[in-house]
C-alpha cells in the first residue's frame, strides 16, 4: 500500500503542477492557481501521516517506509526547484514571458550551479535521515530497524557523491569549447 501512496504522491504532484499553472496563465487565475500550487506540500504529509500510522499498526519497518522518508526528503528540497522551473517554462509558452534562464555551462557560473544542486541533494538526505531516525526510535526495536539503518547509510552516500560531484566542477571547471561565444548568463527572476 505505501508503495502505490509513493506512486500516488509523485502522479498527484504534477497534476497539481499541470492544475495551479493552467490556472495561472490558460485561466488568468493567478490566486487560484497558486492556491492549488501551495497544496502540493499537503501530499508529503499526507505520505508521512500514513507511513507513521503503517509503523504505529504494527507493520515491520522495510524498505518501503524508507522510500517514503528519501520521497519526502528529496520533494521538500527539490519541490519548489520544479516548481519555479516549470513556472518559467509554462510562463514563456504560454504567456509570453521570457525565455527560462538555463543552467549554465561552463567556469564558476556552472560550479555555482552544481554547489546548489548539491546542497538541495545534501539537505534531501538529511531530511531523509532525521525521518528515518525518528521512525527508528518510534519502533524502538533494533532487530527490525535493520532496513531504516541501510537507507540512512544510503542517504550517506548521496550526500557524499553530491559533495563530490560540486568539488569537482570547483576544481576542474568545465571549459567552453574553441571558437564558442563566451556565455552570458542571465539572471534569474523571481516571479510571484
Amino acid at each position: 500500500m505505501l508503495v502505490a501512496l509513493i506512486v500516488a504522491c509523485e502522479i498527484a504532484f504534477w497534476v497539481l503542477l499541470a492544475a495551479g499553472l493552467g490556472l495561472r496563465y490558460l485561466a488568468r487565475m493567478p490566486r487560484t492557481g497558486a492556491a492549488v500550487l501551495l497544496c502540493e506540500p499537503l501530499l508529503e504529509v499526507m505520505l508521512l501521516i500514513v507511513t507513521a500510522i503503517d509503523l504505529k499498526n504494527g507493520a515491520e519497518p522495510d524498505w518501503k517506509h524508507g522510500l517514503a522518508a528519501v520521497y519526502i526528503g528529496f520533494t521538500a528540497t527539490h519541490g519548489h526547484y520544479m516548481i519555479k522551473w516549470a513556472d518559467g517554462h509554462f510562463a514563456h509558452r504560454f504567456a509570453g514571458g521570457p525565455p527560462p534562464v538555463r543552467r549554465p555551462k561552463y567556469g564558476m557560473p556552472r560550479a555555482i550551479h552544481e554547489w546548489k544542486m548539491s546542497l538541495r541533494a545534501i539537505g534531501a538526505a538529511a531530511i531523509a535521515a532525521a525521518l528515518l531516525q525518528a521512525a527508528v526510535w518510534y519502533v524502538d526495536n533494533a532487530g527490525q530497524t535493520e532496513s531504516l539503518r541501510a537507507w540512512q547509510a544510503k542517504m550517506g552516500i548521496v550526500a557524499v557523491v553530491s559533495l563530490i560531484i560540486a568539488v569537482s566542477y570547483t576544481i576542474w571547471p568545465k571549459k567552453a569549447p574553441l571558437g564558442a561565444a563566451a556565455e552570458q548568463p542571465r539572471h534569474e527572476t523571481v516571479r510571484h
